[in-house]
């Protein structure tokens, strides 16, 4: 400590030689001594600038320190306070390096994309991660690379993670989309290029490719259809659950219409009734006594393109011009229907002109409860 404080001295009087063979000797003693090693810097630019190149031939000798007290010194733990000097000077020289490396091997990564060189890019990238592990960016551009080595899933998780980090990337949208495709599931492929189309409707890349993988998903439908055709499990069920089977197809025999049912199986006979009958005004009264909180729920195990086509008619015809609020509130629910994704998809063309004269009509209407941009919106989940 004496030494300490006359290195000090010596510095306040500005006599920077003296101050730092003190304080190199006191650095001797406790290499530790972070003060000395902050002054050494200090008077060392002061030096240079005092005495130029040959600023050390001017010091005077600087003493020798014997070794037992060095080890002695040596042996004594650092303090919190140097452990906390240590470590923010190690995140700062990290931060500094990362800054330095992350530019120019992110820039590597892209020069080898342009090459084609995917796998070189790929590790590039990585490297980039390891330095910075929060650039969304990185993620997005590794899983193009992972496309191209045909290693769809991994592709998948670096696009999940870029879109827990940034919800409305549509770049990661449209890299999961593909590598969906690539692991063959076109009902999420499919979802994923929506979400593109709806945060930019101007990709015309994610307009084609979903073209294609609607055929590819009708195709993979077709096929399940065939492949399980004649396999039907037929089960009991004691009483009026919610989740029974309702019997689709049309019998000659007259059947009666419940307007009021109490669970999916009541609905789903007067539903199957009047579509049998042609009954749209029978369809229109049952939606109007049924909670559209309830309508995905009662619909669960029959939607298909029929009878959404049977309800989009139904709802234009008898039920817009006298509740034409149920009507947005039952559209509103209905999209988040099991199976309404595939049935949105496989739909024909008479099913698309129902729905699309259904909100050219409901788009017209003024009502305190929606306005005509809410009625567009619902309308992008259909059409």
């Amino acid at each position: 400590k004496p030494l300490l404080r006359r290195a000090m001295a010596y510095e306040s009087l500005e006599q920077y030689r003296k101050a730092y063979v003190d304080y190199k000797t006191v650095l001797q003693i406790d290499s530790s001594v972070q003060a000395a090693h902050d002054s050494v810097n200090r008077i060392t630019r002061m030096l240079i600038e005092q005495d130029g190149p040959e600023w050390r031939q001017k010091l005077p000798e600087i003493p020798l320190v014997p070794l037992s007290a060095q080890q002695h010194r040596r042996e004594e733990p650092p303090s919190a306070e140097v452990l906390q000097a240590r470590v923010e000077k190690a995140a700062r020289e990290a931060e500094r390096r990362a800054d330095v490396l992350f530019p120019a091997l992110k820039q590597e990564g892209n020069d080898f994309v342009k090459k084609g060189q995917y796998r070189d890019a790929f590790g590039k990238y990585t490297e980039c991660l390891k330095l910075k592990p929060e650039e969304c960016s990185i993620y997005t551009n590794r899983a193009l690379c992972l496309l191209k080595l045909e290693r769809f899933g991994e592709a998948k998780q670096d696009c999940d993670t870029a879109l827990r980090m940034e919800p409305a990337n549509k770049k990661a949208f449209y890299r999961r989309a593909l590598a969906n495709k690539g692991l063959q599931d076109f009902l999420a492929c499919s979802s994923d290029l929506q979400e593109v189309l709806q945060l930019d409707p101007s990709v015309q890349e994610a307009q084609k490719e979903l073209e294609e993988v609607t055929v590819l998903l009708r195709q993979s439908l077709a096929d399940g259809s065939k492949e399980h055709r004649r396999t039907v499990l037929i089960r009991e069920v004691d009483g009026d659950e919610d989740t029974t089977a309702v019997q689709s197809n049309c019998t000659g025999g007259a059947v009666s219409i419940n307007q009021k049912p109490t669970s999916a199986y009541d609905f789903g006979q007067s539903l199957n009734a009047a579509r049998c009958s042609g009954n749209t005004e029978a369809c229109a009264e049952l939606l109007a006594s049924t909670s559209p909180e309830q309508l995905p729920r009662y619909l669960s195990t029959q939607l298909d393109g029929h009878t959404l086509s049977f309800i989009m008619q139904a709802l234009d015809s008898h039920l817009l011009e006298k509740n034409p609020n149920l009507v947005y509130q039952h559209l509103h629910h209905l999209h988040t229907a099991d199976r309404f994704t595939v049935v949105q998809l496989l739909q024909d063309k008479d099913t698309h002109h129902h729905m699309t004269q259904l909100f050219e009509h409901l788009s017209a209407v003024e009502s305190a409860e929606f306005t005509k941009n809410d009625v567009q919106n619902l309308a992008n989940k259909y059409i």
